[in-house]
């Protein structure tokens, strides 16, 4: 996926948030970030987007808090979530293929660029869940979107970020996720840690629907019975319980 593509999900899915969070009070409760009332959350997304590019173009700097985002007031809302990911582009246009600092080590900015793409999707689905508003995203998105989760559990770095990800290490146990399209994900939970390939096999738990379906499970913003489980279900339980952002 280039990064034009990146950046064309980004601005859709920036956008989207904003109007799915457009008319609501700022308090609103959010069920799937339930510490975060929805002006927490719309203060987060843009934060975030700032706080990438100024990575990109200066280096690394400590992780914001969202209670210390000021979005402005809700009719200003789109404008402000706007702005931030038109800033995290340009800065990742500007910065080309020089490599950035990333939790993971040194990286192009296009890492940034994706990596919020992501969290923006995801967190577009909390408001929309949160207002009851419509929510899709396009499949392409929703399989990188996995693909790049997958990448970051993977990493040795994640399991130091985060200890509760160190459970999902195992003795050969495996997931196959199984969209309504494509080779899907086989995860195979090793005793060094999370391994995946898109090559389809027999898993000891299977998970199948639509690709859309398949992200919003995995980030437990949509309940396991969405999909349809063939298998070991304590397993993709396990999994779940131990894959919290």
């Amino acid at each position: 996926m280039d990064n034009a593509r990146l950046a064309r999900g980004l601005h859709e899915h920036t956008a989207g948030f904003a109007a799915a969070a457009a008319g609501a009070g700022p308090d609103t409760r959010v069920p799937t970030c339930p510490e975060w009332p929805l002006r927490v959350l719309t203060g987060h997304v843009g934060q975030a987007h700032r706080w990438a590019a100024s990575i990109v173009r200066d280096g690394p700097s400590p992780v914001p808090d969202p209670f210390d985002a000021d979005p402005g007031s809700p009719d200003k809302w789109a404008d402000w979530l706007r702005e931030g990911a038109v800033d995290l582009e340009e800065a990742v246009r500007a910065a080309g293929d020089t490599p950035v600092w990333t939790f993971f080590g040194p990286q192009p900015a296009r890492f940034w660029l994706r990596r919020m793409l992501h969290d923006t999707t995801v967190h577009h689905a909390d408001a929309a869940l949160a207002t009851g508003r419509g929510f899709t995203v396009a499949p392409d998105l929703a399989a990188d979107a996995i693909t790049e989760w997958l990448e970051l559990l993977c990493d040795p770095v994640t399991a130091s970020l985060k200890p509760d990800f160190a459970e999902l290490r195992g003795t050969g146990q495996t997931l196959r996720l199984a969209p309504d399209a494509g080779p899907g994900w086989l995860i195979t939970r090793a005793p060094g840690g999370v391994r995946w390939t898109r090559e389809p096999a027999a898993a000891d738990v299977t998970l199948a629907g639509p690709v859309e379906d398949l992200l919003l499970v995995l980030t437990r913003r949509l309940p396991l019975d969405r999909l349809a489980v063939t298998g070991d279900e304590a397993l993709a339980g396990h999994w779940l319980a131990h894959t919290a952002a």
